[in-house]
């Protein structure tokens, strides 16, 4: 299922790891980056992340 295309999900790294969220019916596990003050989307199931205010770059 795809998500709202108005979710956007607030994380606190500027890597993270989206693999549809449905277990063995989501698609293959991708790292986006997400940049201060911009928003990365999924390219599989079109999730949107944003950096949290006052979040570090930290990640692996």
């Amino acid at each position: 299922m795809k998500p709202s295309s108005k979710e956007v999900l607030t994380v606190e790294t500027s890597v993270v790891g989206c693999d549809g969220g449905e277990g063995a019916l989501g698609h293959p596990l991708v790292f986006l980056k997400v940049e201060g003050g911009k928003e990365a989307e999924c390219p599989y199931c079109g999730r949107r992340f944003a950096l949290k205010d006052g979040a570090g770059s930290g990640g692996h």
